[in-house]
């Protein structure tokens, strides 16, 4: 646990300041996206989360990064012979004062419809970091996996895109089904719906979605020209908190696209789907968390991270089952379901396949190739 690896394989050490200076940019970089939220809410803010800040726990929380930033700086600088990383960090930092730091005034709001989600991505990456680094670190499944693996940059890549276009993304995926299901007639069943409790309406929601989720992840994987943009999913080779956002942009749309079509169709409370989006979001996090959580019998009711583990194992057979996202007896009922004992996978990823390296390389693979074709055809004819 006291070593850390980077992309080009070599390991960093507690103590050499390699850690410090990457942890001074992420910090610094976090500061000043903060400060440029105050100054820029239209373009940098999401409308819908506006009305419940408490802007004094926000500066708090800008002054605590703000803070830690040049921390990790001075260790970095007094330890790192190389002061690259320090440097960068710092001056983010230092940039994040200068626009005013924790005290800047914020800008007016004028109702644009128009924006990017940089308020989001900022409080979700330090709110999933809070809770899932820790987990990670205190109840590691793999002992020898590190935290900066040799792809971290490019899953933080995929996790900062999908956080930022979240707009774009709800859009291209809500409105289709809004307008599909417009002119419906299912008043009744809305009605029933909506005269559940919330609590549970929003277990059918997760239900509902579940099933959904299901049949849509199954189509992937069994469709061969759909697996060419699944396959991105599956290309990780190390399973921590980052790795479920790796997910290319198309198998984001159909996914999303298909699973809200039964939660508008059948009306549910738009505070029941934004809770089923947390739950969803927090869950799908945890399940490819690098922890050895105890589960026990709650196996039979809730997916955990071994059981998904399974799913993205180089075993061409495990490749084909636990599609279910929450609840692992929808694999079970329909024969899908494979997590022996309590054994975990050897080893996961894409067997035989030579990945691009990549966030962008990723996105343009899928179009012009087909990672089925690059497996032995042994492997290949098992899937």
């Amino acid at each position: 646990m006291s070593k850390i690896v980077v992309e080009s394989g070599r390991r960093m050490q507690i103590g050499e300041g390699r850690i410090s200076g990457a942890f001074s940019i992420v910090f610094g970089a976090i500061s000043l996206g903060g400060v440029l939220c105050f100054l820029f809410p239209n373009l940098l803010t999401t409308p819908e989360f506006r009305a419940q800040y408490d802007i004094a726990v926000l500066r708090h929380i800008l002054s605590a990064c703000l803070f830690t930033a040049f921390g990790f700086t001075l260790r970095s600088l007094i330890a790192n012979p190389s002061k690259r990383a320090a440097l960068v960090g710092g001056s983010l930092a230092v940039l994040a004062l200068a626009l005013g730091g924790a005290g800047v005034e914020g800008g007016e709001l004028n109702g644009s419809s128009v924006y990017i989600s940089l308020d989001w991505l900022l409080l979700d990456l330090i709110a999933m970091a809070l809770v899932f680094v820790p987990l990670e670190l205190f109840f590691p499944k793999r002992l020898d996996q590190t935290k900066f693996h040799p792809e971290w940059r490019t899953d933080l890549a995929y996790f900062v895109m999908g956080h930022l276009f979240v707009q774009a993304v709800a859009i291209s995926t809500q409105e289709p089904v809004k307008l599909q299901f417009a002119g419906a007639n299912l008043e009744g069943l809305r009605t029933l719906i909506a005269g559940l409790p919330y609590l549970v309406q929003v277990l059918v929601a997760v239900l509902v979605a579940d099933i959904f989720q299901y049949a849509v992840h199954r189509a992937f994987h069994k469709i061969p020209y759909l697996w060419r943009f699944h396959s991105v999913h599956h290309s990780t080779r190390s399973m921590d908190w980052l790795a479920g956002s790796r997910q290319h942009l198309v198998d984001v749309f159909f996914t999303r696209m298909l699973v809200y079509l039964p939660l508008f169709a059948l009306g549910f409370d738009e505070a029941v789907l934004y809770t089923y989006v947390a739950i969803v979001a927090v869950h799908a996090v945890l399940n490819h968390t690098n922890t050895r959580l105890p589960y026990g019998p709650l196996e039979l009711f809730i997916v955990s991270p071994r059981i998904h583990c399974w799913h993205h194992s180089t075993s061409r057979s495990s490749h084909n089952k636990n599609f279910a996202v929450h609840f692992p007896w929808i694999d079970r009922l329909l024969g899908t379901y494979h997590a022996p004992g309590s054994e975990w996978p050897k080893s996961v990823g894409l067997y035989g396949v030579s990945f691009p390296k990549g966030f962008v390389r990723q996105h343009l693979y899928p179009f012009t190739n087909n990672p089925e074709s690059e497996m032995p055809a042994d492997q290949a004819s098992k899937r």
